[in-house]
């Protein structure tokens, strides 16, 4: 089989581990499945695919970072910074320093500056592998949105710290000073680059397609060009690439909130990313697996193995860094909640008492996946001299270990840890979308009732016209007052709501299956006409789509 067709099965791979995870009768995280389905190319097919580090990392890296920069919820970003922030920068740091030692005493023979490298890329954790292993025990709604945020920042910050290691082990030196003025440099020039380039672009297409319109398909297109764009730039500059993919996709959700949009760009364009995203994660972990063997092969003739194919110091060295960042993990955790407990306690705040088992999920939560596999495997080939890299197929081996490791601990541990578990109750939260449909409710009822009514139609006399109009506005009022029956201003009854959401939502999906049931048979009767199946289907499709 050749490279393409590798690649061909590779997506039918990721695809295919959508449906089994499915149809297996024991939970099994996604990323696991698609590791089990890589391995299963790579001994079918007996060679694999041969990747370029760069390339590889721009291909994967700046759409995800864009992505978790745009959907992330700024919200819980905000009402839980502190936290993220401890995780996303403090733990960061704590990590490399801590697992570099720990990596360095395990293993004496790669320089500390690589052990550095090591550390620091395996400190971004992976929120998409965490909620697939949650999938079938919900995890808390915040704990998942702290999960979430510290991904997101601590992406940038473990590729941050991993370039500027493995800078240190090519030139063989490191000043902190001026690390720091670089990294200050490569940060917010990053960010800078990131939000210029979406703002610009944006107001770009607004004008052009203000003045000569727009096909359908360009916004779309922009948008997913548009973390290429900023990542390339950025690097040209000499900035940070991932904080300028990062940041573009937290501008981006600020420009959405624009609303000039058209309703089917956003809903095709929705469709479009959760494709590029189950698409990039899923081949990264099948890619994981197809490269195992190769991986493995490498790492048991390296240099710096004690002995040549000892298969159990590899695994030995890779449990030990697997056990020591969720140790590492638990005493960062554990020590800012006393921390932030002592605080509350100055200030005389009222004070929530985890439980000890939080602290446990979160530990186990910090599971390495995409990023991690996409940091590694951009270690260079060779040194300025033409050396090889020390160390690079061991550390691209216990890398990749590191990921299965974690994800296999996760998928036991975490739960049982989980189930349960609840967070300080939020009340707020409950009414927040209830509240947020009774005022759009309100509002449309106040632009139906401010309409003018539309341009008079031939084949309508105007005693017809004005009682069509009328029936009209009151069809459309009836729907948005039924809306507010479910809910009274600031006193909404979020039990009242839900209920009153559900059995909308119960006979509207009954009436649209009805619906396209009826058009479909017209349609294989030709007595429908292809063109208008499709227009009339594809408007029931975005109705469904609101209660599904």
């Amino acid at each position: 089989m050749d490279e393409v067709g590798i690649v061909l099965a590779m997506l039918l791979a990721v695809v295919a581990s959508g449906y089994l995870v499915r149809m297996l009768p024991f939970a099994v995280p996604l990323p696991l499945m698609q590791i089990a389905l890589g391995a299963a190319i790579a001994g079918s097919t007996g060679h694999g695919v041969r990747l370029e580090p760069h390339i590889f990392f721009l291909v994967f890296l700046p759409p995800l970072l864009f992505l978790d920069g745009w959907r992330i919820p700024k919200i819980g970003l905000f009402r839980d910074r502190s936290t993220i922030l401890e995780l996303a920068l403090g733990l960061v740091l704590f990590t490399v320093l801590g697992a570099g030692f720990l990596i360095h005493w395990l293993i004496p023979s790669l320089p500390l500056a690589v052990c550095f490298a090591l550390a620091a890329i395996l400190a971004p954790t992976d929120p998409v592998a965490v909620s697939s292993i949650a999938a079938r025990v919900p995890i808390p709604p915040r704990l998942m949105h702290i999960l979430e945020g510290e991904s997101l920042l601590n992406d940038a910050s473990g590729l941050v710290c991993f370039r500027f290691a493995v800078a240190a082990a090519l030139t063989g030196t490191f000043s902190l000073g001026e690390a720091t003025l670089t990294f200050l440099w490569v940060a917010l020039a990053g960010v800078a680059i990131g939000v210029g380039i979406t703002v610009g672009v944006s107001w770009a297409q607004r004008q052009l397609a203000a003045r000569i319109g727009e096909e359908s398909g360009s916004p779309i297109l922009i948008n997913l060009l548009l973390p290429f764009g900023a990542y390339l730039a950025a690097e040209h500059l000499g900035a940070s690439g991932i904080l300028a993919a990062v940041a573009a996709g937290v501008t981006m959700s600020y420009v959405e909130l624009s609303g000039r949009a058209a309703a089917t760009t956003r809903v095709r364009r929705a469709v479009v990313w959760d494709t590029v995203q189950f698409a990039l994660n899923g081949i990264m972990f099948v890619l994981l697996g197809e490269q195992l063997p190769n991986i493995l092969e490498a790492a048991l003739v390296a240099p710096e193995l004690p002995r040549a194919n000892d298969v159990w110091w590899l695994a030995t060295n890779a449990l030990a860094i697997s056990f020591g960042l969720i140790l590492l993990r638990f005493v960062w955790v554990w020590v800012s909640l006393r921390l932030t407990l002592l605080n509350a306690r100055r200030q005389k705040l009222p004070e929530y008492r985890p439980n000890p088992r939080l602290i446990l999920a979160t530990s186990l939560a910090g599971v390495r996946g995409a990023i991690t596999l996409a940091g590694v495997l951009t270690l260079p080939l060779a040194m300025p001299v033409g050396a090889p890299f020390p160390g690079r197929d061991l550390v691209i081996f216990l890398a990749s270990a590191v990921i299965v490791v974690s994800l296999v601990l996760a998928s036991v541990g975490l739960p049982r840890v989980l189930r349960g578990l609840e967070l300080p109750h939020d009340s707020a939260h409950e009414s927040e979308e209830a509240r947020a449909r009774h005022a759009a409710a309100l509002a449309a009822l106040e632009a139906i009732a401010n309409a003018p009514p539309p341009p008079p139609t031939s084949g309508c006399d105007a005693q017809g016209a004005v009682e069509m109009h009328a029936s009209a506005v009151d069809q459309v009022r009836s729907l948005y007052q039924y809306r507010l029956d479910g809910g009274n201003g600031n006193d909404v009854d979020p039990a009242h709501a839900r209920a009153a959401e559900s059995a909308e939502r119960h006979y509207r999906l009954a009436a649209l299956e009805h619906e396209r049931a009826v058009l479909l048979r017209m349609a294989r009767n030709n007595t429908l006409s292809d063109e208008v199946a499709r227009k009339l289907l594809r408007e029931i499709d975005l109705v469904e789509a609101r209660y599904r």
